[in-house]
């Protein structure tokens, strides 16, 4: 079981995310690589779909405490926008349409799902997006899946990892406690958005491919699938963690190990705020050599 951290609200670190970062960061593995530039590019459009769904209910809410975490949960949210655009302009300037990836994606979350679906939907969305979010950022730094990363990259992923652990019940608790949304409601918004989310990831990877001039596409889908999807892949030692929003009495705070979000919190303070340095530290900590 997960122990509750407060929300802290940080001023984003300096990445150094100018600087010289080798396009295939990840290893120099072009899947990888842009599969986590992809996720990048629907952040930001994606953190304010977010802050809009909970400011639907802002108003309703009578609890202090949770008064307190949207306002901290906007906050957090805002800076990683801003960070994930910085991200973003240097994937754009290797020749990524990345205006045109952002103009679709408004389009879909604000002209059709925000007009066309109701308000306690369009936040059940919310919740189910900041649950997988939550389940990636617990799991992914575990296995030393970014020992091979740019630290400064490594560094970007982790400091947002971090902050979507801490506020990852807000949107849950303004779904159950104030919208009042029933259970087909969070998990027909949880399904919708479990298929399109990796669906729009792909897409964009596609387009990634096409404008590198990556060869032999075929082969590099098929490994990479299969480094998601396959058996011990990245995906299936997190479906337990997945599952359980399906439960009648899940709370994020329920499920997800705490012990390397309190590893990078304690290196990040001692450092003072050198971001880089608790990420290598979450490398160390795991056996992996930063």
């Amino acid at each position: 079981m997960s122990d509750q951290r407060s929300i802290t609200p940080r001023r984003s670190p300096d990445f150094g995310l100018d600087g010289d970062i080798p396009k295939y960061w990840l290893g120099g593995d072009a899947f990888k690589t842009r599969f986590f530039d992809a996720m990048s590019l629907l952040f930001p459009e994606g953190e304010k779909f977010f802050i809009v769904c909970v400011r639907d209910y802002r108003d309703q809410i009578t609890d202090p405490k949770l008064q307190a975490e949207v306002k901290d949960f906007i906050y957090q949210e805002g800076q990683h926008g801003m960070v994930h655009t910085q991200f973003n302009n240097r994937v754009k300037a290797q020749g990524i349409d990345v205006d045109r990836v952002l103009e679709k994606q408004k389009a879909i979350m604000f002209g059709f799902f925000r007009k066309h679906f109701s308000r306690s939907f369009t936040l059940g969305q919310t919740a189910a997006a900041e649950h997988l979010t939550a389940l990636m950022a617990h799991g992914f730094f575990s296995d030393g899946l970014m020992q091979e990363a740019d630290p400064r990259i490594r560094a970007m992923y982790a400091w947002h990892a971090v902050e979507e652990i801490e506020h990852k019940a807000v949107a849950y608790d303004v779904l159950t406690k104030v919208a009042k949304a029933n259970y087909f409601t969070r998990i027909l918004s949880f399904m919708l958005v479990t298929f399109t989310f990796p669906f729009h990831v792909f897409m964009i990877m596609r387009h990634m491919f096409k404008i590198d001039g990556v060869k032999n596409t075929p082969m590099l889908w098929a490994k990479g699938l299969w480094w998601l999807y396959g058996w011990g892949g990245l995906y299936p030692r997190l479906i337990p963690h997945y599952l359980a929003y399906f439960l009648p009495f899940f709370h994020p705070w329920k499920f997800g190990d705490m012990d390397i979000y309190k590893l990078w919190v304690t290196e990040f303070d001692k450092k003072n705020g050198d971001a880089i340095a608790a990420g290598d530290a979450v490398m160390a900590s795991v056996g992996v050599a930063a």
